[in-house]
C-alpha cells in the first residue's frame, strides 16, 4: 500500500544536506489552538506523553515560544514496525500573539496531556487627540 507520508520521509532522509542531521529528522511542530476571552489570549497545545518537566513556556515581545523534548525511554528497537506515527524527540514552536498580553503574568498549565497557556491581556491604550495650536512668528526686525 502507498504511503506518501512514509515515501516523504524517505525522500528527506535520503537528501545529502540532511541526511546528518538526526536531530532534525526528529524534530516536529505541535499543533495549537489559539483563542480569545474577554481577558486573556488562551494557547492550546495537545502534547500526549510529554513530561513536563521537559516543556519551556516563553513570551517575549510578544511572541509566544514553546519548546521542550519528548523522550521515549523504554522504546524498543528491535521491534518490527508496520507503521510508526507516534513522534518522538524535540519539538519547537513561535507565533506572534493577536493582541498585546502582560508577559509578566503568563502562567501555563498541563493537564490531561493538553498545555494551556493563558496570556492576560493589556489594556487598551486609547490614541489620545492632541490638537495643534498655530503660532505667528514675528519676523525679526532689522
Amino acid at each position: 500500500m502507498f504511503d506518501p507520508f512514509q515515501e516523504m520521509e524517505e525522500m528527506m532522509k535520503s537528501l545529502p544536506a540532511l541526511s546528518g542531521h538526526q536531530a532534525m529528522q526528529r524534530a516536529f511542530v505541535p499543533a495549537m489552538d489559539i483563542y480569545e476571552t474577554k481577558d486573556a489570549v488562551v494557547v492550546e497545545i495537545p502534547l500526549a506523553g510529554i513530561d513536563p518537566k521537559d516543556v519551556e513556556v516563553s513570551v517575549e515581545k510578544g511572541v509566544l515560544t514553546v519548546q521542550g523534548q519528548s523522550k521515549r525511554e523504554h522504546e524498543v528497537d528491535e521491534k518490527n514496525y508496520y507503521r510508526k506515527e507516534v513522534r518522538s524527540g524535540s519539538f519547537f514552536r513561535q507565533v506572534a500573539l493577536p493582541v498585546p498580553v502582560k508577559e509578566d503574568r503568563v502562567t501555563a498549565e498541563f493537564a490531561d496531556g493538553v498545555l494551556k497557556v493563558n496570556c492576560p491581556k493589556t489594556e487598551v491604550t486609547r490614541t489620545k487627540k492632541v490638537n495643534v495650536q498655530i503660532v505667528k512668528k514675528i519676523p525679526p526686525k532689522k
